[in-house]
């Protein structure tokens, strides 16, 4: 097998180890680098992982959790405290959840606390308004939405802080694979809304967790 080169000192410069993405890797592969990582900082996380990279992985290291939705494997972090304020990770639809559990998976590994609102696309717009206090009270927001995606837009003209649009792989055919809500999101006249890749919640959960650090913020009254 191939030396590893494993970037131990991403973890100094970002606050958090090295993520194993799966795809692409042999079950070797994925457990040695799984198990480097876990050895030299005591937590790591597998993405877009199997429940067969799961069983692989278990064997290594038993404490090892699997969360099937967001298909993310972890191992020495379910137990971590919630450090820095509130993330909100919003889906537009059933379909576009194992996208936004893989955001909110990584966020609540990286210490943030989470809060779920899932089902509330424009297809019925009251299901968003009836959640606009929550929406204000968050530091950042992972807006996630496959088909036109529209949810992006509709949050950020209701709230003052970033948005990260999160477009999913979900809808018909002129949907493009996820590239007709790309678009929508690129194009949106709403202010403060960044925009990641197709299906990347994992992105949008780094990206949320560097605005929300505490360190970002210095004081902790700001909290």
């Amino acid at each position: 097998m191939q030396e590893l080169r494993i970037d131990h000192e991403r973890e100094e410069r970002c606050g958090f180890p090295e993520v194993v993405f799966a795809p692409g890797k042999t079950r070797t592969q994925i457990v040695a680098a799984a198990t480097e990582i876990f050895e030299h900082s005591g937590k790591v996380l597998v993405t877009r992982a199997t429940s067969e990279d799961f069983a692989a992985v278990a064997a290594q290291l038993p404490e090892a959790s699997y969360h099937e939705q967001a298909r993310i494997i972890s191992v020495g972090v379910t137990e971590l405290e919630h450090l820095t304020g509130l993330i909100v990770v919003a889906a537009a639809g059933t379909a576009d959840i194992p996208v936004a559990e893989e955001a909110a998976v990584t966020a609540e590994a990286h210490g943030a606390c989470v809060q779920r609102l899932y089902d509330i696309g424009i297809a019925g717009v009251h299901r968003a308004l009836e959640h606009v206090d929550e929406l204000r009270a968050a530091r950042v927001i992972i807006a996630v939405a496959g088909m036109e995606g529209a949810l992006p837009s509709l949050i950020a003209g209701l709230v003052s802080v970033p948005v990260i649009a999160v477009p999913t792989s979900v809808g018909y055919g002129a949907h493009l694979e996820g590239l007709a809500p790309l678009l929508t999101m690129l194009n949106s006249c709403a202010t403060g809304i960044g925009v990641v890749n197709i299906d990347n919640g994992f992105g949008a959960a780094e990206l949320a967790c560097r605005i929300n650090d505490p360190l970002w913020a210095k004081d902790e009254s700001a909290l």
